[in-house]
């Protein structure tokens, strides 16, 4: 059944997936919702007697109901004077500002339409990272912007302005939370390289007539990298420490949280989200279904499933390292390592540190880069490691050599790794 009624905020906010209002003021005016969360203001009119839709915009800034109902009146007028509706489509990108060019963006990064070099859709975690940089850099210094006017020395004195720190800024996020924004030039860099692909997908879409990126050949800040990495001496300080807190009362998770980032050089999100279905103690080896770089199987050594293996399992809950939420798991692991650090003095340190040094201590013992790219799932090779094979059993050799290193190294060298047999455990 067509619903009608007075386009308002609240209707917006309330229709449901699936759902088309029509306008009661303006005829052919509506508001929709697909499947996501995005409500999108259109027009439907004819032309030459064909029925002919247009997107106004996403609901949001800078399109409320009342400024949307606004732009199909002026639609609605054009085509009635005969205006091609192709025409009014161009002047529309044209006019387009950088804030609705993001927004438009991060709806189709969602939609799974915007790939990486990997020629897959971004993740989740990627795309909250793109909107964090949207909404604390470029909406703010370019947002107002139109697309087609952006020139390479504004996107110089975008970047100039982020690093200087312009855009820093402490909000509160919600009852708790807090957004701490300080700039930079790391996130100048990153954040302009951000840009650049924003502006290739407005190109792409014909948004900018010239069909130039401004950020082409802008020379940007290096992006230095955390290099730093634990040495055998510091990963012994941590060891110590995690003994301590152990018998201080850390909890078991936690704890068993970090000894497998220390372990695998996995990433925290891959150690956070592993469930026991992904654990292959046959063949020693974690079968991830998806990660950033996709799926992958990662080899792991004997001291990986001793940590493993001692883990009791929670019934109901999938996850290795489960929270107390039921069926979620464990959300408070960079507290846990907070605690860690400061009682090992290595304040520095960041969780992405421990898989620096987990291919650092593979690096110095003479392991070949393929093989350690393998063992941390990099996609990114030179172009003779793209095409080396590598094997599964190296991998396993290497995965084995770097973590009984590492940890002997957390034993301070007493006796060296211990090598727990493994099997499978069943459910409590």
């Amino acid at each position: 059944m067509k619903q009608t009624r007075a386009i308002t905020i609240e209707v917006v906010k309330a229709i449901n997936p699936g759902e088309i209002i029509w306008d009661t003021k303006v005829v052919g005016f509506a508001v929709r919702r697909q499947k996501s969360e995005a409500r999108t203001y259109v027009v439907k009119t004819r032309v030459n007697n064909q029925q002919r839709w247009f997107t106004i915009g996403r609901h949001g800034s800078p399109w409320t109901p009342e400024k949307a109902r606004r732009e199909a009146q002026r639609l609605l007028g054009s085509v009635a004077e005969g205006h091609d509706l192709s025409s009014i489509r161009d002047e529309n990108k044209a006019a387009m500002t950088m804030g609705a060019l993001c927004d438009l963006y991060l709806s189709e990064a969602e939609a799974g339409k915007i790939l990486t070099k990997f020629g897959e859709p971004k993740k989740a975690s990627t795309i909250s990272t793109d909107r964090g940089r949207i909404e604390r850099h470029i909406k703010p210094l370019l947002g107002k912007k139109l697309v087609k006017n952006i020139t390479t020395q504004d996107v110089k004195r975008f970047m100039h302005d982020v690093a200087i720190g312009k855009t820093a800024t402490d909000v509160k996020t919600g009852l708790r939370g807090r957004a701490i924004v300080e700039g930079g030039r790391g996130t100048a860099t990153r954040t302009v390289g951000l840009l650049g692909g924003i502006l290739s997908y407005a190109i792409n879409n014909g948004m900018r007539p010239d069909e130039t990126n401004p950020v082409h050949g802008v020379k940007r800040y290096p992006d230095k990298k955390e290099d730093r990495f634990l040495s055998l001496v510091e990963f012994g300080k941590l060891g110590e420490a995690m003994t301590s807190a152990e018998d201080d009362g850390e909890g078991l998770y936690g704890l068993a949280g970090i000894r497998l980032l220390m372990l695998t050089g996995c990433r925290k999100s891959e150690i956070l989200t592993l469930k026991w279905d992904h654990v292959d103690f046959e063949n020693t080896c974690l079968r991830l279904p998806d990660s950033k770089t996709g799926e992958k199987v990662i080899m792991v050594g004997a001291p990986t499933l001793g940590v493993l293996s001692s883990l009791p399992r929670i019934k109901n809950n999938p996850y290795v390292l489960p929270g107390k939420k039921v069926r979620q798991h464990l959300v408070g692991l960079p507290k846990v390592w907070g605690r860690i650090k400061a009682k090992a003095g290595l304040e520095w340190a960041t969780l992405h540190i421990l898989r620096h040094s987990f291919a650092s201590y593979g690096a110095g013992s003479g392991l070949g880069l393929p093989i350690i790219g393998k063992l941390l799932g990099h996609k990114d090779a030179t172009t003779t490691a793209r095409y080396a094979k590598v094997d599964l059993d190296p991998a396993r050799v290497a995965a084995n050599r770097i973590s009984e290193g590492i940890a002997s190294a957390m034993n301070n060298n007493r006796g060296g790794a211990e090598v727990v047999p493994h099997h499978k455990r069943e459910d409590n």
